[in-house]
């Protein structure tokens, strides 16, 4: 199997009445939406027949979809035209996601904007608004095309299937290309590290438009398993209990999400719903941002009333640019691991004795189906195990590069070790192999270099919640300035933090002192600014990733609407002089 379209229509004819896929909408009464595998193949005809009198091979088209069954129907309609899918999450409320997605669209060139009659009003008006031109919006469930005039396009295994556009900035969308073969091989290798087969049902409630939705959940369901079943996320996020029902009722056997979904439902699942959950069958992978040993064993121990295995669980690594999954392994409880703190800031993973301060890091299991290295970014070198460095990889998961951008292509994708192995892919992100576990340890470019010491953000924004209860539950930002930024300061940390409004001026303040001796006690260095804004105020993306240097040029830039700040004054009195310069 080298490209998508043959699976497809084989499933389709050798089990047409199964479900291919299966919408939840609420819970208090279950509402399913289900389109078979016949269905599903006789709408992308029709579909991609409407596609083919419009697009040529290789042409784009922007699918823009609320939850519902149309978004997978489409994907299949453009594997079935040969045109080239960029999912993108609907218009949204903000002025900086409608001028991302009009990004996204002009970078693409898209020729279509595939979505539903219900969506459409808003589509078309953002269409007008933002000046995107060149692109029929189309509704796909108003009955338009002829499956009977369908032709079967010539694909391989290195014609594109995908654009997934990664969390850039507004202005610098890039678009990863994901090829069919990319897409078979790592359903394939996904199948076979989990150990799930046709019998296999899959479902949860990450939106399509993202990786570990699309290529995660849905493909694997739609090429090899017993299909697929999705959840509205707003029915998860305002019930998360929600979720863990439709995997019972609906006899889901895996299912993903990031992080903060199990936490979600550790600190939200009340006793009474657990005793209705049967989890027994169940399997489930968690990636997507930094996977915490604190959530990991809160979410087993939880629901192992529930049935939970303790090796159901599965902490994975992955990225857009390596299709989505690169590490995991399964049919084993979490490898949880504490290491020394000290090491750790000196880039070394050495498993702590009991006796010295340790941090406990989770191991996203071992690499799979891949050449993974961990390099020294600055000189090349590949490191032993048990050192720190960027993750380099190599296998037929590696992507195609990013669409129209040969230079960040160039620089990303084709990297050689300092003894001429290669290409390789940078992937950005910090870690180290122990025991055969890939552990990681954070973005490259987030990391706080202070007083030589290397500090990781993701580790004091987790402490922070830990420590203050008022923080539970919300997002934070920590970042750097005074470095490359032309603040004329020391460099020095700055929080900015998510809180509730309802805390009162004074206490407000009182958090901030807090929060600026947690971060001296624990971490051994001071915080020269705390911000704390409202739920919502710190950005994210899609995925659920924060977006720190987004944060921290909305800081610098005084464009955070906070409740309470407090700053060194020397701080306070640089950024004023590096604002008032910036703005002449």
């Amino acid at each position: 199997m080298q490209e998508l379209l043959t699976p497809l229509r084989e499933r389709a004819a050798r089990d047409p009445q199964q479900p291919a896929v299966t919408f939840v909408s609420e819970f208090s009464d279950i509402k399913r939406t289900v389109r078979d595998r016949a269905e599903l193949d006789l709408h992308s005809r029709r579909i991609a027949s409407w596609l083919q009198e419009r697009l040529a091979p290789g042409g784009r088209a922007l699918l823009l979809y609320s939850p519902g069954i149309e978004f997978t129907t489409a994907f299949s309609a453009c594997v079935h035209a040969g045109v080239i899918a960029v999912p993108a999450p609907l218009p949204g409320r903000y002025r900086h996601e409608r001028r991302r997605l009009a990004a996204i669209a002009r970078d693409a060139g898209v020729r279509a904007v595939l979505t539903q009659q219900s969506d459409l009003p808003d589509v078309e008006k953002w269409v007008a608004e933002e000046g995107v031109t060149g692109a029929v919006c189309h509704p796909t469930d108003a009955g338009d095309g002829d499956p009977g005039a369908w032709t079967a396009p010539e694909v391989s295994s290195e014609t594109l299937a995908l654009l997934q556009y990664t969390s850039g900035s507004t202005g610098d969308p890039k678009g990863v290309m994901v090829t069919h073969g990319n897409l078979v091989a790592n359903v394939d290798r996904m199948a076979r590290m989990f150990g799930n087969d046709s019998a296999t049902a899959y479902g949860g409630w990450i939106p399509l438009y993202h990786d570990m939705g699309l290529i995660g959940l849905m493909l694997p369901g739609l090429l090899l398993g017993n299909g697929y079943v999705q959840m509205d996320p707003m029915s998860f996020l305002r019930r998360p209990y929600h979720w863990l029902r439709m995997l019972d009722a609906c006899d889901v056997n895996f299912t993903a999400a990031p992080d903060f979904g199990y936490e979600m439902c550790v600190r939200r699942v009340t006793d009474e719903q657990l005793a209705t959950l049967d989890l027994s069958r169940l399997k489930a992978a968690n990636g997507s941002e930094p996977v915490r040993a604190d959530v990991v064993a809160a979410f087993t121990e939880r629901f192992a009333a529930a049935g939970l295995r303790p090796e159901a669980l599965i902490p994975v690594y992955g990225l857009a640019e390596a299709t989505l999954m690169v590490s995991g392994t399964s049919r084993r409880p979490p490898r949880c691991t504490p290491v020394v703190t000290a090491a750790l800031e000196d880039g070394r993973l050495r498993p702590a004795d009991g006796t010295q301060p340790s941090r406990v890091l989770v191991g996203c299991g071992a690499p799979a189906g891949s050449d993974t290295l961990i390099v020294d970014p600055d000189t090349g070198d590949a490191l032993p195990e048990g050192r720190i460095g960027e993750i380099w990889l190599d296998g037929p998961c590696v992507t195609a590069g990013y669409w129209e951008n040969d230079d960040t292509t160039e620089t990303t994708f084709h990297a050689h070790t300092s003894d001429g192995r290669g290409p390789f892919l940078r992937t950005g992100d910090l870690g180290g192999l122990l025991d055969g576990d890939l552990y990681i340890t954070g973005r490259r470019k987030d990391v706080l270099v202070l007083h030589g010491r290397n500090l990781h953000p993701a580790d004091i924004e987790y402490e922070l919640r830990a420590q203050h209860e008022e923080l539970e539950g919300l997002h934070g930002a920590v970042f750097m300035v005074g470095h490359d930024d032309g603040v004329d300061a020391a460099p020095a940390i700055v929080v900015v933090h998510e809180i509730r409004a309802h805390w009162g001026a004074e206490r407000l303040g009182e958090i901030a002192v807090g929060m600026k001796q947690t971060v001296a006690r624990d971490f051994g260095v001071p915080v020269a600014g705390v911000a704390l804004v409202r739920p919502g105020g710190v950005r994210r993306t899609t995925s659920g990733k924060v977006q720190r240097s987004a944060m921290r040029a909305l800081y610098l830039a005084a464009g955070l609407e906070t409740l309470h700040v407090a700053e060194d004054p020397l701080l306070t009195a640089a950024l004023a002089g590096h604002r008032r310069g910036t703005t002449r």
